[in-house]
């Protein structure tokens, strides 16, 4: 029977470091969260501007320094994420390991391929982080059933947004690497143009893939545009639900929070707690 591998344990600093970088419920991580959101934003839209022949003819040195001073950045973060956890290796190749390696990588090789830079714009989801933020807005008076409601249903929509924006950036992108110049898709923003117009199913037709590659991305785009339309409507339709639920009596417990108790309840059915 082998025997287990005691746990590496943490120094005070690295400890500190873990709080800062991985616990969004203290300040300093939340603010860590969203410096570090806001800087996932800027690189990923001078990536965009690159994109674009008459800026990058103008700034062309400016974005190829902040570009690699961002990838420096997020290399540095990268490796503080490893240092302060107790298993680095479980940490890189869980979801979020993996996405932030993926946030480096291209410009990295972008020095052996030329071009590869542009996928950065795959730093976008590590915006994913945004609901860990979101998690300390959740607190809201049980006095205020409508505000609830409507709070809710801001909460979620803004995150489906970020998921919207997230999917369109990626796969505009992704065109702007297949199809290229000559078939219309001149920069990422007018690609992202044209994921937006198929994703909505508006169709206008001013730039249409021309390889089979990007027609079978269109047939893709176009079918998760069915889905995603209806997801607003959901979101506001549940929560409006739940809030006329509350108004008949359904309480939240004092104990664990969590409502949808019977009418003439005693206790949480969830933690025993008296209503």
């Amino acid at each position: 029977m082998t025997e287990l591998k005691p746990e590496k344990k943490l120094s005070p600093w690295q400890r500190k470091l873990h709080e800062i970088i991985f616990e969004a419920d203290t300040p300093m991580g939340k603010w860590f969260d969203l410096i570090l959101i806001i800087c996932i934003i800027l690189s990923v839209i001078a990536v965009m501007i690159d994109s674009v022949h008459s800026l990058k003819d103008k700034y062309g040195d400016l974005l190829y320094i902040t570009e690699w001073f961002f990838t420096i950045l997020f290399t540095i973060e990268y490796f503080l994420r490893l240092i302060s956890v107790t298993k680095p290796k479980l940490y890189a190749i869980s979801f979020y390991g993996i996405v932030d390696l993926l946030a480096i990588l291209p410009t990295y090789i972008s020095l052996i391929y030329a071009g590869g830079h542009f996928l950065v714009v795959i730093r976008l989801l590590r915006i994913l982080r945004v609901f860990r933020v979101l998690k300390l807005m959740q607190y809201v008076s049980e006095s205020k059933l409508l505000a609830q409601a409507l709070k809710a249903s801001r909460r979620k929509i803004t995150i489906f947004i970020f998921v919207v924006l997230t999917l369109v950036t990626i796969l505009g992108s992704l065109m702007y690497l297949i199809e290229g110049e000559e078939n219309g898709f001149t920069s990422i923003p007018k690609s992202i143009y044209w994921a937006i117009v198929t994703l909505t199913t508006v169709g206008y037709g001013d730039i249409t893939p021309q390889t089979m590659i990007g027609q079978f991305i269109s047939i893709v785009i176009m079918l998760l545009g069915y889905g995603i339309i209806a997801v607003p409507t959901g979101i506001v339709t549940v929560e409006m639900s739940n809030t006329m639920k509350s108004k008949r009596g359904i309480r939240a417990c004092r104990g664990c929070g969590k409502d949808k108790h019977d009418d003439d309840a005693i206790h949480c059915k969830y933690c025993g707690k008296e209503l």
